[in-house]
């Protein structure tokens, strides 16, 4: 069993906190406000490509906003689910974190009642810290995906 202690605890509470509300507006605003979530210095790798700091991580989300509402069926729906997360401090500000997520979309399907299963699972690896406003914070984003549904 891990020996924490009662600050750690805390601090492990609040970063779940953090992940739990990415993924919320991930899923309800599509990142559109996610700039209170990250640090200014932010390193956020997406698809391979690194965005830095919260401009170039508002960017990329206001640029896939743009680029799903395209598609004849408009934005899909879609759900960040996440699991086993894994807090390593670093010091009493610094955390590096490690969590699965099975992302589900009902991009490319025909209907999103129609099927269940993931669009993809990911190994997500991020930094997080407290600043100086008492607030954790994102400050590294990257991730690697362990399945993908194949299109039949």
């Amino acid at each position: 069993m891990a020996n924490i202690t009662m600050e750690q605890s805390l601090a492990i509470a609040s970063v779940q906190q953090l992940i739990n509300d990415w993924a919320y507006e991930l899923d309800v605003n599509n990142g559109l406000h996610i700039a209170g979530l990250v640090t200014a210095d932010c390193r956020y790798a997406v698809g391979g490509t690194l965005r830095e700091g919260r401009a170039g991580v508002e960017k990329f989300y206001r640029d896939r906003l743009e680029r799903l509402s395209g598609q004849p069926d408009g934005v899909p729906t879609q759900r960040h689910m996440l699991s086993n997360l894994r807090v390593s401090f670093r010091s009493a500000t610094e955390v590096s974190i490690t969590f699965s997520l099975l992302y589900f979309t009902t991009a490319g399907m025909s209907s999103g009642l129609n099927h269940a299963d993931p669009a993809a699972t990911a190994d997500v690896r991020m930094d997080c810290r407290r600043e100086s406003d008492g607030e954790w914070r994102i400050s590294a984003f990257d991730s690697g995906q362990a399945f993908k549904r194949v299109p039949k």
